[in-house]
């Protein structure tokens, strides 16, 4: 086991697989479950999550106070993006070890990593409310990136001629079916690449996207077809664990993309409303989403002109 560093008490060392799972599940769980939109996660969630190409434990750095498992970080490298950024992720220190420094060694080492990996640009984020954090990636000379927002709707009432395109069709997404597959995967693929973060999403991500995703055991999806072109698409999901666990009834827009020559046609109004009216018939009170404040197809206004309202900010920094 490659130890990273050892200051006083505190020793920073990486993640050793077959070990620390159960280390990683139990920080991740006490120092995110006040979150409103993550909850706890299993040790077999957690092996799920290793299968997708989006995560790895590659890079998690554990640290120790005295012997005793204190907190983690995960610096992470992309191996699909050929741009030479990182990421650091899940940082976070057990509140009574907290007031110790650790998180700015964490950070320190995440840092590290990366630059030895061969990443020029290392990228970081945090809700506003979590105001440590930001103030740990600030002394290091983080700069903020972008802004991000998190959105959410009460579904009783879902308003109708609101701009949608009544040409459109939608057609259920058949998760497990190749072509279906292969379409979701080009209309993702075409409709992000001018969008912040964007790399390619390989054919095994969007059948991940699609029916495999560890937290939504209830998923769907509709494609919009104009004139018997696709033209869009949308994924929805229920995390029915966070449900329970936050005493709750929400359901998500999981992911929307309309192509860029049917854009202001009122097709990604059509999506939302389809979305929207499958949680509301699962018997949902709110839908919650994800979105970047400066995404360049206007979804912020969209979903503001859908009654959406931000429930959380959350900044993405570079260095």
């Amino acid at each position: 086991m490659e130890v990273l560093e050892v200051k006083a008490l505190l020793k920073i060392r990486s993640f050793e697989k077959g070990f620390d799972e159960q280390a990683y599940v139990r920080i991740y769980n006490t120092c995110f479950r006040d979150y409103d939109d993550i909850r706890s996660m299993t040790l077999d969630e957690l092996r799920g999550m290793e299968e997708f190409m989006s995560f790895s434990t590659d890079g998690v750095l554990i640290a120790e106070w005295n012997g005793e498992i204190a907190g983690m970080v995960n610096a992470y490298v992309d191996k699909q993006r050929e741009e030479p950024k990182g990421f650091i992720q899940s940082l976070a220190v057990l509140p009574e070890f907290r007031g110790k420094g650790i998180a700015t060694r964490l950070v320190e080492k995440a840092i590290e990593s990366l630059r030895q990996r061969g990443m020029k640009t290392a990228e970081a984020w945090a809700q506003t409310d979590r105001k440590t954090c930001m103030c740990v990636f600030e002394s290091f000379g983080f700069k903020q990136a972008r802004v991000g927002s998190v959105m959410k709707k009460i579904v009783t009432n879902i308003p109708s001629n609101t701009g949608e395109n009544n040409s459109v069709k939608m057609r259920q997404i058949r998760p497990k079916n190749d072509d279906d597959i292969l379409l979701a995967n080009r209309l993702d693929n075409e409709a992000f690449k001018e969008h912040f973060n964007y790399r390619p999403r390989s054919l095994e991500e969007t059948k991940h996207m699609l029916s495999g995703l560890p937290f939504f055991k209830q998923q769907d999806g509709y494609f919009a077809i104009l004139d018997d072109q696709p033209v869009g698409y949308v994924i929805v999901g229920i995390d029915a664990e966070l449900n329970e666990e936050k005493k709750v009834k929400y359901g998500w827009i999981l992911d929307i993309g309309v192509l860029q020559p049917y854009r202001r046609m009122g097709i990604g109004m059509s999506l939302m409303l389809a979305g929207l009216q499958w949680i509301r018939l699962k018997h949902m009170d709110e839908a919650w989403l994800y979105v970047d404040d400066l995404n360049p197809t206007g979804a912020f206004r969209l979903y503001a002109k859908l009654d959406f309202e931000v429930a959380k900010k959350n900044l993405a920094y570079q260095l």
